[in-house]
Order: C-alpha cells, then sequence, then structure tokens
C-alpha cells in the first residue's frame, strides 16, 4: 500500500471543506440581494458530497470525499414588508434570499472544525512517516 495515500484522503477533505466553506461565504456576503442575473432573489447554495474511492488497489474500502454538486435551495424567500425599495411589489412587499446568516454561521464552524480536523489528520500522518523513518537510521 502507498504510505502516501492517507495524504490524498486528507487532501480531499480539504478541498472538500474549503468548496463548502466558500459557498457559505456566498450565501453570507448575498443575505440580502434581491435580484439575481436570474431574475429574483439569491438563492442559498449547498455543496453535495460524496465518496471517492482514492485507491483502485484497496478494493473500495479506502475512500476520501468529493464535491459532486452544488445545489440551490428552494425553500421560497421570506417576504419583507418594505414599500419604498425598489424591488417592492405592487403591495410593498420584497422577496428576501432564503438565507439565514444564523444558520451559515453555524455551518461555517462546522466546515471550519472539519477542516482543522482534515488538517490534524494529515500531520499526524505526517509524523507517523516522518518517524518510520527514523527507524532506519
Amino acid at each position: 500500500m502507498d504510505p502516501f495515500i492517507i495524504f490524498r484522503v486528507s487532501a480531499s477533505g480539504l478541498q472538500a471543506q474549503r468548496t463548502r466553506m466558500n459557498l457559505i461565504a456566498s450565501n453570507m456576503a448575498n443575505a440580502h440581494t434581491t435580484r439575481t442575473e436570474s431574475g429574483g432573489p439569491y438563492k442559498r447554495k449547498d455543496a453535495v458530497f460524496m465518496a471517492e474511492q482514492i485507491d483502485p488497489s484497496s478494493d473500495g474500502t479506502l475512500e476520501g470525499v468529493k464535491v459532486e454538486n452544488v445545489i440551490e435551495d428552494n425553500t421560497p424567500p421570506q417576504m419583507v414588508y418594505d414599500p419604498g425599495h425598489p424591488d417592492a411589489d405592487k403591495d410593498g412587499y420584497v422577496a428576501m434570499p432564503n438565507v439565514s446568516v444564523i444558520e451559515e454561521m453555524a455551518n461555517m464552524m462546522m466546515a471550519a472544525r472539519a477542516y482543522e480536523a482534515n488538517v490534524a489528520a494529515f500531520n499526524v500522518s505526517k509524523t507517523m512517516l516522518l518517524k518510520s523513518l527514523e527507524i532506519g537510521r
């Protein structure tokens, strides 16, 4: 078995969590965007993860993770009464994005912790590999 395979597993997790954090940052940045290129308010985006076989010789037992898809949340927009807003309808309601900043902050903390866990696994693997090389001296 390739001794460096664990680095590829950790790297796949790091890459997936980085993508997730970028999507969360985009959601938070657009929490008040009422008009997009496609029309209507911004729709919250989320990453869909999928297991990925890292080493074909491991008979499928060693897997990493990859972002399979980025999906839009189809929750209806929140209607807020603001008759002075340029995007208000005839009744004075504005369709606001389906983004909860509090929920996005919680998601960001979970993604950051998952990222940190992958960094820790990478560092432990590196230390173990270096220690095993010292045995041969």
